[in-house]
């Protein structure tokens, strides 16, 4: 499978699909053919245009989409996603509100990288943003980084993370969602011994795999059944010819999709269905549900082949930081180091991608931190995305996470804002 071949055979598939859509639609939208009275034309002309939007997407980074934000002086305030720290394989982006002074709250949200962008989180950034200072990781797409630049596993991702803390300072509280989460744990343990007055000022873990073993899903059955040789073998390829990575070895971002796909296969080609039918009738529009929804799920990111496979095999099978056995740099990294950052774990109830059970795993690992820095949710009813994303997130899980910011920092403050011209 590490051939430059099968790389670009599955974009040469997507590519053609993408075409055969964008003709479909083109072909059936001929003024001549409305003197027909056949409706198969129009549903031709909606698949057509369903299946344009749905290749079309699978390599296209989503943009953030935060214009503005409402402040408290009933004015709008608008919102510049800017950079502060840039690597090549991913950035500490800074979500920068016009006309509004420093907020009390400082919050670094750690998105997962797990074959979609950091766009993910959107909902999770807008709802923070009217409270705090929002800062993000943003990582790369694989395969658009030269081989020149090297590796990254997930030793290189602990230490961005490191990096990004040190560059924020004391006062952040670090949010880390799903995947990110025993890593962020690690970046913050491995401060602890090695920087101190870096450390941030509280840590939440949210659905994230700290002890796979806890509890079992497809994604940990998965994990203990094949092999690293077979993994490698039936996962990684090389980035085709058409990218700036060409020869990068990655777990390409498609063949990550074809797996989200396979999971809820009847699910997706029920709202599929229905979303032709809709666009045939006009009753779709550009923003609908489905393409909010389908937009963000179907774009893709590569991952280095590295990052791929040290996860599974050193988080998954190993189970490094479960053990307290990671090393990172050749420094081992000891999770009870941490004594003074304040760390919350929230789970859902019915995640069947990272169960209850694998994210408070970490407080027994915090021997080093008293009782009262510690603290859980499970959050009845809810699954995966419902808890950094969903209703479960709006409702009640944000209110409890920023309710344990400010018992780690201090009364918030209101910001004040500057008088500025109105073209801002």
């Amino acid at each position: 499978m590490k051939y430059m071949a099968t790389y670009d055979l599955m974009e040469s598939i997507r590519n053609t699909n993408e075409w055969m859509g964008a003709t479909a639609r083109a072909m059936a939208s001929y003024p001549a053919f409305s003197m027909t009275m056949s409706p198969m034309l129009n549903v031709m002309a909606a698949w057509g245009e369903v299946t344009e939007r749905s290749f079309g997407r699978m390599v296209v980074k989503p943009d953030w989409g935060i214009r503005s934000i409402p402040g408290p002086d009933a004015q709008d305030h608008l919102v510049d996603v800017v950079p502060v720290v840039e690597h090549a394989f991913g950035s500490l982006m800074q979500f920068k509100v016009r006309r509004r002074a420093p907020m009390a709250r400082k919050v670094l949200l750690v998105a997962p990288m797990s074959g979609h962008y950091a766009t993910l989180l959107r909902s999770t950034v807008s709802s923070l943003l009217p409270d705090a200072d929002v800062y993000i990781t943003d990582w790369h797409n694989a395969r658009d980084i030269p081989v020149s630049e090297g590796k990254f596993d997930i030793e290189d991702y602990t230490l961005y993370l490191v990096d990004f803390m040190r560059a924020l300072g004391p006062d952040t509280h670090v949010i880390a969602v799903c995947q990110p989460a025993p890593l962020a744990l690690a970046a913050t343990a491995y401060l602890a011994a090695e920087d101190p007055d870096a450390q941030p000022r509280s840590l939440t873990l949210i659905g994230g795999p700290i002890d796979p073993d806890a509890a079992a899903t497809d994604v940990t059955d998965f994990g203990r059944r094949i092999t690293m040789g077979q993994l490698e073998q039936i996962a990684i390829q090389r980035v085709g010819f058409k990218y700036k990575g060409v020869g990068r070895l990655v777990y390409p971002g498609l063949l990550q999709l074809q797996s989200f796909m396979s999971m809820n296969a009847e699910r997706h080609k029920k709202a599929f269905s229905e979303q032709i039918m809709r666009v045939a009738q006009g009753d779709a529009s550009d923003h609908d549900a489905h393409n909010r929804f389908y937009d963000e799920y179907l774009a893709v990111m590569d991952m280095t082949a590295e990052f791929y496979l040290s996860t599974v095999e050193r988080i998954f099978k190993n189970r490094e930081i479960a053990k307290n056995e990671f090393v990172v740099a050749g420094k081992k990294v000891d999770i009870g180091a941490i004594t003074k950052v304040a760390v919350m774990t929230v789970e859902g109830e019915n995640d069947d991608i990272s169960a209850p059970g694998q994210c408070v795993a970490a407080l027994d690992m915090l021997t080093g931190l008293p009782d009262s820095k510690k603290a859980q949710h499970l959050e009845p009813g809810a699954g995966h995305y419902g808890i950094f994303a969903g209703k479960s997130w709006r409702l009640n899980i944000r209110p409890l996470v920023l309710s344990f910011i400010d018992a780690n920092s201090g009364a918030p403050k209101v910001a004040k804002l500057a008088s500025v011209k109105a073209s801002n």
